[in-house]
């Protein structure tokens, strides 16, 4: 099983520059949905959103497809 958000605090700590200030959060997690909140440093928000959102676009993509197995819909804020 797909633990997704190890899986996204794995990816957002490969980007950053302070890997330690990633917190990921489970905000909710119903059957359906799974709502995940990415905490990065300040100085490091900018980098994990990306030129125009790509990389968190990015992100969320392939966090969708790991959860394809859990047949669960993933959310992901970043903070």
């Amino acid at each position: 099983m797909v633990d997704v958000s190890r899986a996204l605090a794995n990816i957002a700590k490969a980007i950053v520059d302070d890997p330690d200030q990633v917190n990921v959060i489970v905000k909710e997690e119903t059957e359906s949905q799974i709502i995940l909140e990415l905490v990065v440093a300040p100085d490091d928000m900018g980098k994990v959103i990306g030129k125009q959102g790509r990389i968190a676009k990015a992100i969320r993509q392939l966090l969708k497809t790991a959860s394809t197995s859990l047949n669960k819909k993933v959310t992901v804020d970043i903070r």
